[in-house]
């Protein structure tokens, strides 16, 4: 029987122009996030509060694959039916403007950032592969933060 994986995404709230949050990968701390600021509002369609390359996916459960990105010439995790939103993949970045809707991975934030992005994704990616390969199911399930403890928001100093 396959056992599916889940990685759970935390929201916190939009600040700065971008969403900072954490990815707990089967329920332990995984890596940092950052996507495009929130500006989902329940009973509305997408289309009526999406700006398009500004704005991160609805919050929801979403299946994962794994297909070569025409945009970064290589395989990339990319989530399955999100409603308004196409090629939407975690990927490598440190910035909201490194994002067109996807989800950024880094092992460390500022209030703008986050850093440690390839380190992030080198140390995810092969774990969605390999469950993939198992033919076990990958899912993704996005989430306003409910309080579980995290490591703390690391801001660089100047």
């Amino acid at each position: 029987m396959a056992l599916t994986m889940l990685l759970e995404l935390k929201r916190e709230p939009s600040a700065n122009g971008c969403t900072h949050g954490s990815l707990f990968l089967d329920g332990e701390f995984q890596c940092f996030t950052l996507e495009d600021v929130v500006r989902e509002v329940p009973q509305l369609a997408v289309a009526d509060w999406k700006i398009p390359g500004e704005t991160a996916i609805p919050s929801g459960t979403y299946n994962l694959t794994i297909t070569p990105s025409t945009r970064f010439h290589t395989l990339l995790p990319l989530l399955v039916d999100v409603p308004g939103f196409a090629g939407v993949r975690i990927h490598c970045g440190n910035f909201a403007s490194d994002t067109e809707g996807c989800i950024l991975v880094g092992t460390r934030c500022t209030p703008t950032a986050v850093l440690g992005s390839r380190i992030a994704f080198n140390a995810l990616f092969p774990k969605i592969q390999a469950a993939l390969v198992r033919n076990d199911p990958v899912q993704i399930r996005i989430t306003i933060d409910d309080g579980r403890p995290r490591p703390p928001l690391l801001t660089m100093s100047s």
